[in-house]
């Protein structure tokens, strides 16, 4: 199943695959970056704040919407919420299939969950080069607003239910190492270091 809500593991996915990943065009590989570079990464402190409600369906929310989801496209990932973009609304968008048009949630909540759970690997958008296992229900029901503030329930499995998860846990300032062993959180922080050395050695050379 993928992981974080973003795609495949040589892609940055909220949630990603685990099967081995296609080399990226040069010019996929840039306009991904030029999108990371606009996702807040741990440590930013809205990323731990719960999300407020959205109160004004209006162009504005519209706009950010668009926005929202063509970062996601350039970032290569399959969902994203407004905290990962430094702004404090209730909003999530994904796309679990590529010719897929993009979902938006606003003020999502899930009404019910599955009793059977998975575990599954995910990815994160906001922490680069991580990848941990999450328990999460197969199966929920959820009830939000779409971008013009139209109700929406959806009813969701598989790897779409767990996206939705995912995105909505970001809304409530919960991340992906909250939701995993000790051991593998303390593996994703030693990554992460790593992987912030090696950009800085980059960058001096």
């Amino acid at each position: 199943m993928a992981d974080d809500v973003e795609q495949i593991e040589a892609q940055p996915a909220e949630v990603a695959e685990p099967e081995a990943a296609p080399p990226l065009d040069p010019e996929v590989l840039a306009r991904r970056d030029a999108a990371l570079r606009h996702v807040r990464k741990l440590g930013d402190p809205i990323l731990k704040t719960k999300a407020r409600p959205v109160e004004r369906f209006d162009a504005e929310l519209r706009d950010e919407v668009v926005r929202m989801g063509e970062l996601m496209h350039d970032a290569l990932g399959i969902g994203l919420a407004a905290p990962q973009v430094g702004i404090s609304h209730r909003v999530l968008v994904y796309r679990v299939e590529p010719d897929s048009p993009v979902v938006a949630l606003v003020n999502p909540e899930i009404e019910w969950s599955s009793r059977d759970e998975e575990i599954s690997e995910e990815g994160c958008l906001s922490l680069p080069m991580v990848h941990v296992d999450v328990e999460r229900p197969v199966a929920v029901l959820v009830n939000a607003r779409n971008e013009h503030g139209e109700e929406l329930v959806i009813e969701a499995t598989g790897l779409e239910a767990r996206v939705i998860q995912h995105e909505i846990d970001h809304l409530d300032g919960v991340l992906i190492l909250d939701r995993t062993s000790r051991e593998q959180r303390k593996a994703a922080m030693r990554a992460l270091r790593e992987a912030e050395q090696a950009r800085a050695a980059r960058l001096a050379s």
